[in-house]
């Protein structure tokens, strides 16, 4: 069991890891379009805005299960099949996208507007004002947001062990609740309490030391 165990830690890493890195990818485009075509923006396009701004309430309205559920055929495409660690990145990525182009976007809209009218006032383009002021002071707000959404995938990652994925979920569901053994459960539980304290630890301390 302990064998099983560690495994299922190792695909719930994996599971968490890149599916993370792929959703901070794909989120941050349509993050930086929202900024740039807000009413607010340096852009502004009402048109863009609200088109973009609907795709991504809808997406984010989707419950995971379901929108798993949804996106067995496009995993079949990708990795060739609908179920393991790899077909689980896919809805994973998917789901976690539009809140972290969310987490983005808010963060890069709270920065002090002095601060992007002086940086105009020195002939900064647009493109420098969101790479070089924008990001650069939005750092430590996007970084505890990006806590918070590992956290979130962390919970959705055990949700898709449900429905074959792989990893502590997976473990719970097969050996913790069709067996009744209710050791591996709390160990399980255990296991992700401890995960997502060492997480949330990691992204306070990052937090502080970017906000100094």
């Amino acid at each position: 069991m302990n064998k099983e165990i560690l495994i299922a830690i190792q695909d719930t890493a994996v599971m968490v890891l890149f599916s993370t890195i792929f959703a901070t990818i794909l989120g941050f485009i349509p993050a930086i379009i929202l900024t740039l075509t807000a009413k607010d923006g340096l852009k502004p396009n009402k048109t863009i805005y609200g088109i973009l701004d609907f795709i991504i309430n809808i997406l984010r309205s989707f419950p995971f299960i379901i929108l798993m559920v949804v996106l067995f055929p496009l995993s079949r495409i990708l990795v060739g099949t609908s179920i393991g660690v790899k077909a689980a990145i896919i809805p994973l990525t998917i789901g976690t996208a539009p809140f972290i182009a969310r987490i983005i976007e808010n963060a890069l809209r709270e920065v002090d507007k002095g601060i992007i009218e002086a940086a105009k006032s020195f002939g900064a383009t647009d493109f420098q004002i969101i790479f070089k002021v924008l990001l650069k002071e939005a750092i430590p707000s996007i970084v505890s947001g990006l806590t918070l959404t590992v956290i979130s995938v962390i919970g959705y990652s055990a949700m898709a062990g449900a429905i074959g994925a792989g990893g502590l979920g997976d473990v719970a569901i097969r050996y913790g609740y069709h067996r009744n053994d209710k050791q591996v459960l709390i160990i399980t539980v255990i296991l992700l309490i401890i995960i997502v304290q060492i997480l949330q630890s990691l992204g306070n301390y990052l937090y502080k030391r970017l906000s100094k």
